[in-house]
């Protein structure tokens, strides 16, 4: 993975709790903590889009019940297509 540097300001209170972070243990470097700080709030973005994504199927139409009769048509249905291409 290609890296990049991103110089930021912190008031000491911050570098200071930062700084316990590391010789706690878990993290080897400033850049490490954050690094999983932002891979935390990366994901809990995409799940909360997800969320979202899901609720507004849940409102959108009549729901479909999902029986093994219905996965077969379903599969012989895209079997169908994909023989047409």
């Amino acid at each position: 993975m290609e890296m990049t540097s991103l110089n930021i300001s912190l008031p000491k209170a911050m570098k200071a709790y930062i700084e316990a972070r590391i010789s706690e243990g878990g993290y080897s470097t400033p850049s490490e903590y954050l690094r999983s700080l932002i891979r935390d709030e990366q994901k809990r973005h995409e799940e909360a889009k997800l969320e979202a994504m899901l609720l507004e199927a849940l409102s959108a139409g009549e729901p479909i019940e999902m029986t093994p009769e219905y996965w077969q048509a379903k599969r012989q249905k895209l079997q169908s297509r994909l023989r047409e291409r």
